[in-house]
């Protein structure tokens, strides 16, 4: 095969990595956008949706494709759970102190870490996928999931631009995020408010995670990667800028794919790295967050 088809087939992985990775990232700079916290349990929150989404198609009787559904529903929905369930027990308790909850979400990541380990066991399992459609062109075939794994990211990132820009509740999860105070002066409940940006954030990394796991499998130790890049990606793209992150997501994403294809992926996370590096030190806020 040719270096055009090899390019090709490297492109379409890195589009597959950036979707999976922006649903990911979205939510932790929802979260710190928001809230201003810096959550280093979101990794978890990911791991945990793969987790339970394999769990979930192992009850669902009949057809994969019945299983996976009902994982991409219910699983989000635990995740999200538990995460409110962690504001309102831990971070509120903690005034949202940004040290106090850096530590707080690290002992959150270990605990979920080790739940999983103790409930799920150490080995990576797979989850089948709900169709095996496969897209044949001419110099090689490619998977028809990992297509439906990009538009339906499109798809649920466009719902959340519309969610966070043309309804009550994103009116009021902004409001807040400009200042906290004069939204509780305006009787907005900011407790349940954070609560439910914590909740959203974690179960957008759990509908990343269900989207990955027919192509990637479940372990309790898979969140580290996409916990990495998730920071990677928010910081490229400005923290708490929802447009900054997805552009983020598609360049580190896509170059990705290409830099693994060509060379190997430890060379791929080495450039990312250094591309924060360059970030932190010529523009600070990023390339679409704005000047403090």
């Amino acid at each position: 095969m040719a270096f055009g088809p090899y390019l090709l087939l490297a492109l379409m992985e890195g589009l597959v990595k950036a979707a999976v990775l922006a649903l990911t990232a979205v939510g932790l700079s929802l979260v710190f956008g928001v809230m201003r916290v810096v959550n280093v349990a979101h990794g978890a929150f990911f791991m945990l949706g793969a987790v339970l989404a394999y769990t979930v198609a192992q009850y669902i009787p009949g057809p994969a494709a019945l299983g996976w559904f009902a994982a991409l529903v219910i699983a989000p929905m635990i995740v999200a759970a538990i995460a409110a369930a962690a504001d309102t027990l831990v971070l509120k308790r903690l005034n949202y102190d940004p040290e106090a909850t850096i530590v707080a979400t690290i002992g959150l990541l270990y605990i979920l870490e080790q739940a999983a380990l103790s409930f799920f066991g150490p080995d990576a399992r797979p989850v089948e996928a709900p169709f095996t459609l496969r897209l044949q062109l001419p110099w090689f075939g490619f998977s028809g999931y990992k297509l439906f794994v990009v538009v339906a990211t499109i798809a649920i990132l466009l719902g959340v631009w519309w969610f966070m820009t043309r309804t009550r509740a994103g009116l009021v999860m902004r409001a807040t995020q400009v200042d906290r105070q004069t939204a509780r002066a305006f009787g907005i409940n900011v407790d349940r408010v954070y609560a439910g940006v914590f909740a959203l954030g974690a179960a957008l990394a759990a509908v990343a995670a269900v989207l990955l796991v027919p192509i990637s499998q479940a372990h309790y130790l898979m969140g580290g990667d996409p916990l990495l890049l998730s920071f990677i990606v928010v910081i490229i793209g400005g923290l708490g800028s929802l447009r900054g992150t997805i552009v983020a997501a598609l360049i580190i994403g896509i170059s990705d794919g290409v830099i693994s294809m060509f060379y190997s992926p430890t060379l791929a996370k080495i450039i990312a790295t250094a591309a924060v590096a360059m970030v932190l030190v010529f523009r600070p806020q990023g390339l679409f967050g704005a000047r403090t």
